[in-house]
């Protein structure tokens, strides 16, 4: 707002109950006037502050400022500078400046004159004070009130002059009430059980009912997956696909479960930092891994990652606390009591995550450690069987140890490394314009182009011994890229095949090792020409690689040999730089052509690592141990790979960790590379401090949020829960409870509610509960014109509010209303409908495919809630929903265009009415549309048409009757609409106009309004 105006003057005085034309106070009228039009200069922000004025502490007011003089002299407005400044006609001296563009009315001007005759005392801002639950007031008529919340509303009512509305009409709160609780419409067999229930408590075992349902879980995760920025990828660029929906599942099951508040807050925050957390409180902790990851190329890690910490704080203050904590990131908040240093000091709780701040590249997924695997419970439930049968399999028996280290023990005398002697080419050639050139250190250098694949032929002279093994060592050179070992400047090249002959006599090869490779090799063809199994050698490896073959028998001594590698390319040309020849006679079958065992031999067994011990036990079962040996090792082998892949095939859930600690430090306006001074974790200082024995970690965060002395948590929710049953809260500005919060209507309804439901364990459901049991919600939405114009925002909550319907729910509502919702709950995100080409923007490489992958079958018809969310290319008909990008606490209600255009347009609406009509035709007498008509209209609107609206449906019916039969083509056309088979045999004309009204039925104000 720009300007304090008489209207807000009295809304603000009037909803705090502060009628009394004298009376000036504080907390509910000046420090809001001072807020917006003093502090931006003289306010809790020193960098900006003007002429050492600083208005939102008493003591700092009541000092003189750079001209000498107090601001503020308590019991003299007329000596005080802020009255002669701000009435002032000397442009120079006037305050607020013109250039702010704020000006004060008289009647402002009067109020704080008023104030500061009074006294200028100043009180703590209402959020920042203890929750003490007040005493509802007493009325000499209570028939109205059901509960303690009517009895607030009821006083505020009565204290402007107004009564409350009748109740709504039992169909209208029964749609209004599974709407609300569950986001779908009630079927006709649940109205059907409602009206017949004649009990007192009728209303209420519906509300049990639907609170007991596991769509109440569905329904209540939407604002908080906005809150948590939650979406099925990074975002960017590249925006990677991710398996965030393990979290989103969670969600829904710890709501349904009714998970205190306080246990669903602490899990989320520091989950992991529990004692022996389970894989639910790990991919609780998902909650701050819903970021933005950038993968683009040119992203620098330590900035994304700072702007990462950055949406942490901002997500945690903004979700949990309501206030506004980013504008502290850059300087001292402007507003409210909150320093930079309490900035950073938050920050550093989130400061320890072994992160880099870019996900890795390529392909479809960009999941960014840390992460873990996690699953359905289905899947959780197979692993545990698979790692219990791998534990089993592992136990090898006491006697099948003892012979391995039997076997080992004989190998004692074969562990020393044979000596190896140069082999100097009599000639090599390449093919592919590949030049190999003999140098005088014996070796060979490759020069030319690097072709897809190339042929190295290289003429051994004969040897005055045998040959009993033959090594290839790759050398540095500073003529090669990155200074060796390979020709290609990045990339994977590969040496698929090796060849040995003597004459025309091919060599049979026995073992091949080497220090480097794929995925390992067989001796037979040493490669099989395959590149999943090539010696490998990378250019930014400048450790030597080495290669050794041994032939099936020696070579004798006197024969010219010829070699033979033979390379090809995986993704760059790649091929040998820099290489050596040697040979050996030591006729050594294991040991010693062995390196990588001999030194593997040479340690402990409790000493080697994991591939050093599988690379003992494979020669040792090589070596022909007992049958029931190589059965248990295989068995052993055959689980822990079953194990392996099945963990690879479970979804890979980013979530949060503690791994990495790290300083934290103010950086300068925000600037990742200009840090300040070092800060230690610390919660803001304007707020209760943590406990002395709370861990000074995300823990101790996550307990402080809903200790009972923070006043913001408990007052934050409530008034969340009441904005998602009421369209707006009882603070309107439910992102921020700060100073320039808008001030709660019900200041005393919002602290019973926020003691109770701290008092109740946190139980969610039974705030939920109270609210929709009281009249305050089961009153009627109509209103009257005085009504409208005293009251048009409904802050006195004299009637419901009336408000368009989220575009989720909408969908959900069609899709249900036609019996084409499918209820599978949780699992991977579906690709329903979708206008084409919303995608085709985003694939401007060619590093993954961004087609939309449209689902079929019952995949299309999944509620709203499991659609992929893409962040760079929301789903299309989501048209009011929150772009997932940042943290979004606040609805955006809105009757935009879009709405229609979409649902009359969009196929999965022309689909629904499709099937909205076959059901209708289904359940009652094929040849009577009226009754059809009342049919659809009742699974629509929960209630039965009047004769006047059964009238206007019929002609609607008749006018589109006629003209589908009088073109029929078109009635073909109209019910092709969609992938589901068409579900009538009624007659085409017919069952065409009756889908058309069916889609206008669904676009009535009644169906799309929560009314």
């Amino acid at each position: 707002m720009d300007r304090f105006t008489p209207a807000l003057l009295f809304a603000t005085l009037s909803l705090f109950g502060r009628s009394s034309a004298a009376e000036a106070d504080f907390r509910s009228a000046v420090l809001p006037l001072l807020s917006e039009n003093c502090f931006n200069c003289h306010g809790p922000d020193a960098g900006t502050r003007e002429a050492g004025l600083r208005l939102d502490l008493r003591e700092a007011a009541l000092l003189p400022a750079e001209s000498g003089a107090p601001a503020i002299i308590p019991g003299d407005p007329d000596a005080s500078e802020l009255i002669k400044r701000i009435t002032s006609r000397d442009p120079d001296r006037i305050m607020p400046p013109p250039e702010a563009k704020k000006t004060l009315t008289p009647e402002a001007i009067d109020l704080l004159r008023r104030w500061i005759e009074q006294g200028a005392e100043y009180q703590t801002h209402w959020a920042f004070e203890s929750v003490d639950r007040p005493a509802p007031p007493e009325h000499a008529d209570a028939s109205w009130p059901r509960n303690a919340i009517d009895r607030f509303v009821l006083d505020r009512l009565e204290a402007n002059g107004f009564h409350p509305s009748p109740e709504a009409p039992g169909s209208v709160l029964l749609r209004r009430l599974s709407l609300d609780l569950t986001g779908l419409p009630p079927t006709p067999e649940e109205i059907a059980e409602f009206f017949a229930d004649d009990a007192p408590d009728a209303y209420e075992r519906a509300v049990d009912r639907l609170l007991a349902s596991p769509r109440y879980g569905e329904r209540m995760s939407l604002p908080w997956l906005d809150a948590a920025r939650y979406a099925d990828s990074n975002g960017f660029q590249q925006d990677g696909d991710t398996h965030q929906y393990v979290w989103r599942d969670w969600v829904v099951r710890a709501l349904n479960a009714n998970m205190p508040f306080d246990q669903f807050t602490i899990e989320q925050l520091a989950g992991d930092l529990l004692p022996e957390p389970t894989t639910d409180q790990l991919v609780a902790t998902a909650f701050n891994r819903n970021h933005l990851l950038n993968g683009e190329g040119g992203a620098i890690a330590e900035e994304q990652r700072n702007v990462i910490l950055f949406d942490r704080v901002d997500v945690t203050a903004t979700t949990f606390l309501g206030l506004t904590m980013a504008c502290a990131q850059c300087h001292d908040h402007k507003y409210d009591p909150l320093p930079q240093r309490d900035y950073y000091r938050m920050m550093a709780f989130f400061n320890n995550v072994p992160e880099s701040g870019v996900p890795p590249g390529g392909g479809q997924y960009r999941i960014a450690d840390p992460w873990i695997h996690a699953g359905s419970a289905g899947q959780m439930a197979e692993l545990a069987e698979l790692e219990s049968a791998a534990k089993s399999a592992a136990e090898i028996r006491p006697d099948f140890l003892a012979a391995q280290a039997e076997w080992e023990a004989t190998l004692a005398d074969q562990r020393e490394d044979p000596a190896w002697e140069p082999l100097r080419p009599e000639s090599a050639t390449a093919d592919h314009g590949v030049s190999l050139e003999i140098t005088g250190e014996h070796t060979v250098f490759a020069s030319g182009p690097r072709p897809d694949k190339a042929n190295y032929v290289i003429h051994l002279p004969p040897r005055d011994e045998p040959l009993a093994g033959l090594r290839i060592d790759t050398l540095p050179d500073a003529l090669l890229p990155a200074r060796g070992a390979g020709r290609a400047d990045s990339g994977n090249a590969v040496l698929t095949r090796l060849r040995l002959r003597a004459g025309d006599r091919e060599i049979p090869l026995a073992a091949a090792t080497a220090d480097y490779s794929q995925k390992g090799f067989s001796a037979a063809g040493v490669f099989d020409d395959d590149p999943a199994k090539g010696w490998a050698f990378h250019p930014d490896v400048t450790t030597p690689h080495f290669l050794i073959v041994q032939p099936a028998e020696p070579i004798a001594a006197g024969q010219a040999l010829t070699l033979t590698l033979e390379f090809q390319s995986v993704h760059l040309h790649h091929q040998l730089g820099h290489f050596r020849l040697s040979a050996t006679s030591a006729a050594n079958p294991v040991g010693r052509t062995q390196p990588a065992l001999l030194a593997a031999l040479a340690k402990p067994a409790a000493e080697r690592g994991a591939a050093e011990q599988e690379l003992v036990l494979e020669h040792f079962l090589k070596s022909s141990p007992a049958p029931e040996i190589a059965a248990a090792h295989e068995r052993k082998r055959n689980t822990a790979a079953a194990l392996a892949a099945f963990r690879d095939s479970l979804p890979k859930v980013m979530v949060m960790s503690d791994a990495r600690p790290r300083h934290t430090h103010i950086l300068d306006r925000g600037e990742y590379l200009a840090p300040l001074d070092q800060v230690e974790p610390g919660t803001p200082e304007c707020l209760p401090a943590m406990s002395d024995d709370a861990p000074n970690n995300r823990l101790g965060l996550a307990r402080w949020l809903v200790a009972p002395e923070n006043p913001l948590t408990a007052r934050v929710q409530v008034n969340r829960y009441w904005q998602l049953f009421f369209g707006t809260g009882l603070v309107k500005t439910s992102e921020n409870l700060g100073v320039q919060a808008d001030p709660p209507s019900h200041p005393e309804l919002l602290d019973w509610l926020a003691a109770e439901f701290r008092e109740s364990g946190w139980d969610v459901k039974h705030i939920h509960r109270l609210i929709v049991t009281s009249a305050t919600y089961r009153q009627a939405a109509k209103t009257t014109p005085a009504m409208l114009e005293s009251d048009p925002e409904n802050r006195l909550l004299a009637r419901s509010p009336r408000f368009r319907l989220p575009s989720l729910l909408l969908r959900d509502l069609a899709l249900a209303s036609g019996g084409l919702l499918d209820l599978r709950m949780g699992g991977q995100p579906v690709y329903p409908y979708q206008p084409a080409g919303i995608w085709d923007g985003l694939a401007i490489t060619k590093e993954r495919d961004f087609s939309y992958p449209q689902s079929t079958g019952a995949d299309l018809y999944r509620r709203s809630l499991y659609t992929f969310w893409r962040r760079t290319a929301a789903p299309g008909n989501m048209f009011d929903a929150s772009p997932r990008t940042l943290c979004s606490v606040k609805p955006s209600l809105t009757n935009t265009p879009l709405h229609a255009l979409t649902t009359l347009n969009d196929v999965t609406w022309v689909e629904a009415a499709r099937a909205l009509a076959a059901t209708a035709i289904r359940e009652t007498a094929a040849d009577d549309p009226a009754a059809q008509l009342a049919r659809a209209f009742l699974r629509v609107c929960s209630r039965d048409p009047s004769p006047a609206e059964l009238n206007i449906l019929m002609r609607s019916f008749e006018t589109a009757r006629e003209r589908f039969a009088a073109d029929p083509d078109s009635a073909t056309a109209y019910l092709s609409h969609g992938t589901a088979a068409r579900e009538s045999a009624a007659d085409p004309a017919h069952f065409a106009a009756l889908a058309a009204v069916c889609l206008s039925i669904l676009n009535l104000d009644e169906a799309l309004t929560r009314g």
